[in-house]
């Protein structure tokens, strides 16, 4: 068995998805274990991949650690197994913790975020040298890049990808249900309100991408004495700016703690 999944919720089952649909990895080769014993029956039986037990995590070559950091310390015993290399999705839990509780350097610490559902992840990736050498590495590469784009980062700015680019999703989706809260208050039907908001940050995202820096889109759209100045005047006023920039502080914090947690 090439691969094991602990954790088959959102990111486990896109994963799943992402390297059989792409033939990174088949179906067969794929092991997969959840304490939700229905829902893993349901997606084996629907991916072909093997159902696991804990003792089954033996004949595994790399396992992949999607769980809660919080429970990490209780189930890292008997997720220990010699000769395996390990990729783990754990926010905060860092390598050098990730190394002392399942007793090998062979480990890959990933980052990424709901995005991976659709293919469109940003995933960060780190991992010592005994991880480069055994191959750990580009194998985790080969995996997230099947669920979007992978980033090569120093751990040491791990956490602050998490509060930006992990929690992000989070943060845009507020500033939609925002947005077409205030269509709703000057008229626009609740369905319309929604629809064009969740189409307005998809094709904003394009249209950066295609630019240098956001200030640049910004500008386009701000014409002299015109609503849209008028409309970032208020967000200005209202400290929207600043909210944001603290909303990526805080959750680089938190994740900073999660990890201090498991040590």
């Amino acid at each position: 068995m090439k691969l094991a999944i602990v954790g088959v919720g959102k990111l486990g089952l896109a994963l799943l998805e992402g390297v059989t649909s792409r033939g990174v990895l088949p179906a067969s080769e794929i092991g997969l274990l959840d304490s939700n014993s229905r829902r893993l029956e349901e997606v084996a039986a629907t991916s072909g991949a093997q159902v696991l037990t804990p003792a089954g995590l033996a004949g595994a070559q790399r396992i992949v650690i999607s769980l809660q950091p919080r429970v990490f310390p209780e189930v890292s015993e008997w997720l220990a197994q010699e000769n395996a290399g390990y990729i783990s999705t754990m926010a905060g839990v860092n390598v050098a913790t990730l190394a002392r509780r399942l007793g090998t350097k062979r480990v890959v610490r990933v980052m990424p975020n709901l995005a991976a559902t659709i293919g469109l992840s940003q995933t960060a990736i780190t991992g010592p040298r005994e991880a480069s050498d055994a191959g750990d590495l580009a194998f985790a590469h080969s995996l997230f890049g099947a669920v979007g784009d992978v980033y090569d980062l120093p751990e040491h700015l791990f956490n602050v990808f998490t509060g930006m680019s992990a929690s992000g999703p989070a943060y845009a989706a507020v500033v939609a249900e925002a947005l077409a809260d205030g269509g709703v208050r000057m008229g626009l039907p609740r369905a319309l309100a929604n629809e064009l908001a969740a189409k307005l940050l998809v094709s904003s995202g394009e249209l950066l991408q295609r630019r240098a820096h956001p200030g640049l889109l910004k500008d386009e759209v701000s014409s002299p004495g015109g609503t849209t100045i008028a409309g970032l005047l208020a967000l200005e006023t209202a400290g929207v700016r600043g909210g944001l920039m603290q909303a990526v502080e805080a959750a680089t914090r938190r994740s900073t703690e999660l990890g201090r947690d498991q040590e």
